[in-house]
């Protein structure tokens, strides 16, 4: 049997729970791209430094 939600079964969040989740999210992506970004120097930097080595 199927019973039909009513509108007070949807619960809106709340602007602070809203902002939080926002402010999560932002905080996983920088994290994300300074761990990517740290990553690609540190593999640049080892090719560098191989490369270098090679030449002398």
């Amino acid at each position: 049997m199927v019973m039909a939600a009513s509108i007070s079964e949807f619960v809106v969040p709340s602007s602070s729970t809203l902002l939080a989740g926002v402010a999560s999210a932002l905080l996983l992506f920088v994290t994300g791209g300074v761990v990517y970004l740290s990553a690609v120097d540190w593999r640049d930097r080892r090719r560098r430094d191989t490369a270098v080595r090679k030449r002398r």
